[in-house]
Protein backbone atom coordinates (compact mmCIF):
# COMPACT_ATOMS: atom_id res chain seq x y z
CA UNK A 1 0.00 0.00 0.00
CA UNK A 2 2.86 2.33 0.78
CA UNK A 3 4.25 2.11 -2.76
CA UNK A 4 0.90 3.15 -4.19
CA UNK A 5 0.53 6.03 -1.76
CA UNK A 6 4.05 7.26 -2.46
CA UNK A 7 3.52 7.15 -6.23
CA UNK A 8 0.18 8.95 -5.97
CA UNK A 9 1.67 11.50 -3.59
CA UNK A 10 4.45 12.20 -6.08
CA UNK A 11 2.18 12.47 -9.12
CA UNK A 12 -1.05 13.88 -7.68
CA UNK A 13 -0.31 15.63 -4.39
CA UNK A 14 2.49 17.62 -6.01
CA UNK A 15 -0.06 19.28 -8.34
CA UNK A 16 -3.18 19.15 -6.17
CA UNK A 17 -5.08 22.39 -5.66
CA UNK A 18 -5.28 21.53 -1.95
CA UNK A 19 -1.53 21.22 -1.40
CA UNK A 20 1.30 23.65 -0.88
CA UNK A 21 4.36 23.93 -3.13
CA UNK A 22 5.98 20.97 -1.32
CA UNK A 23 3.00 18.72 -2.07
CA UNK A 24 1.84 18.69 1.54
CA UNK A 25 -1.92 18.64 2.00
CA UNK A 26 -3.48 21.82 3.32
CA UNK A 27 -6.98 20.52 3.92
CA UNK A 28 -8.40 21.54 7.29
CA UNK A 29 -9.41 19.16 10.06
CA UNK A 30 -12.99 19.45 8.78
CA UNK A 31 -11.93 18.16 5.34
CA UNK A 32 -10.35 14.87 4.37
CA UNK A 33 -8.72 13.81 1.13
CA UNK A 34 -10.77 11.13 -0.61
CA UNK A 35 -7.57 9.54 -1.91
CA UNK A 36 -6.38 8.92 1.64
CA UNK A 37 -9.76 7.60 2.79
CA UNK A 38 -10.40 5.28 -0.14
CA UNK A 39 -6.92 4.26 -1.29
CA UNK A 40 -7.45 0.48 -0.89
CA UNK A 41 -10.74 0.67 -2.82
CA UNK A 42 -9.17 2.86 -5.50
CA UNK A 43 -6.36 0.37 -6.04
CA UNK A 44 -8.90 -2.44 -6.20
CA UNK A 45 -10.95 -0.58 -8.82
CA UNK A 46 -7.93 0.04 -11.04
CA UNK A 47 -6.68 -3.53 -10.73
CA UNK A 48 -10.07 -5.10 -11.48
CA UNK A 49 -10.81 -3.09 -14.61
CA UNK A 50 -9.07 -4.25 -17.75
CA UNK A 51 -9.87 -1.70 -20.40
CA UNK A 52 -8.21 0.79 -22.67
CA UNK A 53 -11.04 3.24 -21.98
CA UNK A 54 -10.77 5.58 -19.02
CA UNK A 55 -14.56 5.76 -18.82
CA UNK A 56 -14.67 2.10 -17.73
CA UNK A 57 -12.41 2.87 -14.76
CA UNK A 58 -14.41 5.95 -13.92
CA UNK A 59 -17.72 4.05 -13.99
CA UNK A 60 -16.32 1.39 -11.66
CA UNK A 61 -15.03 4.13 -9.35
CA UNK A 62 -18.47 5.71 -9.16
CA UNK A 63 -20.14 2.32 -8.64
CA UNK A 64 -17.85 1.33 -5.77
CA UNK A 65 -16.08 4.27 -4.12
CA UNK A 66 -18.38 7.19 -4.85
CA UNK A 67 -21.43 5.36 -3.55
CA UNK A 68 -19.77 5.23 -0.10
CA UNK A 69 -18.87 8.92 -0.02
CA UNK A 70 -20.62 11.36 2.31
CA UNK A 71 -20.57 14.00 -0.42
CA UNK A 72 -23.53 12.37 -2.16
CA UNK A 73 -27.13 13.17 -1.38
CA UNK A 74 -29.97 10.63 -1.24
CA UNK A 75 -30.37 10.87 -5.02
CA UNK A 76 -26.70 10.14 -5.70
CA UNK A 77 -25.88 13.73 -6.59
CA UNK A 78 -22.37 14.76 -5.56
CA UNK A 79 -21.84 18.38 -4.63
CA UNK A 80 -18.09 17.84 -4.19
CA UNK A 81 -17.73 16.63 -7.77
CA UNK A 82 -19.93 19.45 -9.08
CA UNK A 83 -17.73 22.03 -7.32
CA UNK A 84 -14.48 20.32 -8.46
CA UNK A 85 -13.66 19.65 -4.81
CA UNK A 86 -13.29 15.90 -5.13
CA UNK A 87 -9.66 14.87 -5.49
CA UNK A 88 -10.70 11.50 -6.93
CA UNK A 89 -12.75 13.11 -9.64
CA UNK A 90 -10.22 15.84 -10.34
CA UNK A 91 -7.17 13.58 -10.60
CA UNK A 92 -8.55 10.12 -11.29
CA UNK A 93 -6.78 9.71 -14.64
CA UNK A 94 -3.43 10.40 -12.94
CA UNK A 95 -4.35 8.07 -10.08
CA UNK A 96 -5.09 5.25 -12.55
CA UNK A 97 -1.74 5.75 -14.22
CA UNK A 98 0.03 5.83 -10.85
CA UNK A 99 -1.51 2.53 -9.74
CA UNK A 100 -0.65 0.92 -13.08
CA UNK A 101 2.91 2.22 -12.83
CA UNK A 102 3.38 0.55 -9.44
CA UNK A 103 1.78 -2.68 -10.67
CA UNK A 104 3.99 -2.77 -13.77
CA UNK A 105 7.10 -2.31 -11.63
CA UNK A 106 6.38 -5.56 -9.72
Amino acid sequence: MEKYYNEIRESVCSICADSNEDGDCELTNKETCAIKIYLPQIIDVVQKVDSEYFEDYYKKLKDTVCKECNGRDENGHCSLRDDANCSLDRYFNIIVESVKKVDNAK
